[in-house]
């Protein structure tokens, strides 16, 4: 990884400090009433490997490799990252309440680095919410999901039923906007993860496909 990319990234830890996201609102969307208690993301439920071109933007930096997510158990999954040349970078292992770094290249041993990468996986590999309350618009059922400080909005597609938008928010604020491209309810096509707060995306977009 070039120093620029990896300095430019430390760097954005003070940057945040200047950065005021909005509030974040619902709109275009009218309560209704529901029976559902939990919803689920299925996206990384099954035991198949999910091989994903991974693309990285940060700031006017940009890094490209191979993403392998495993499920391990029911609330546990091993990340790998390899280089486009297959030297691995990150592995670690990760739950809603767990992290564990099996390995980490020097340059991205910093703990900046690592709590994005956890809090990033911790949400985009969250499988269970619990529904507070239910709205809907023209395409979507949405479900408003409330842990502690953090609220979560997730949006299931009315025709097909499939997961398309997670939008993450904490004390009110927008913090990360995840999209989802499927055909089928246990694997995304592809997936962008996009930070209000920091100037990050990551695309990953399937190589493998899960049956």
């Amino acid at each position: 990884m070039r120093r620029s990319l990896l300095q430019n990234f430390l760097y954005s830890g003070v940057l945040l400090m200047l950065i005021s996201c909005k509030t974040f609102e619902l709109t275009d969307a009218k309560p209704v009433s529901g029976s559902e208690k939990t919803v689920e993301n299925l996206y990384f439920s099954s035991p198949e490997d999910y091989v994903y071109k991974c693309q990285i933007d940060i700031y006017k930096n940009h890094v490209s490799g191979i993403l392998i997510i495993k499920k391990l158990n029911e609330t546990t999954h091993r990340v790998a990252l390899t280089s486009d040349f297959g030297n691995k970078l990150i592995d670690f292992e990760i739950s809603d309440v767990d992290f564990k770094v099996n390995y980490v290249i020097p340059d991205l041993d910093k703990k900046i680095i690592i709590n994005f990468l956890r809090n990033d996986f911790q949400q985009l590999l969250k499988r269970q919410y619990p529904v507070n309350e239910t709205f809907e618009n023209t395409q979507s059922n949405i479900y408003l999901s409330k842990e502690d400080k953090k609220t979560y909005y997730l949006f299931f597609n009315k025709e097909n039923g499939l997961l398309n938008t997670i939008i993450y928010t904490k004390n009110n604020k927008e913090k990360i906007d995840f999209t989802f491209e499927a055909k089928k309810h246990i694997f995304a096509d592809s997936i962008h993860l996009q930070h209000k707060d920091f100037k990050i995306n990551i695309k990953l977009v399937q190589i493998t496909e899960t049956e």
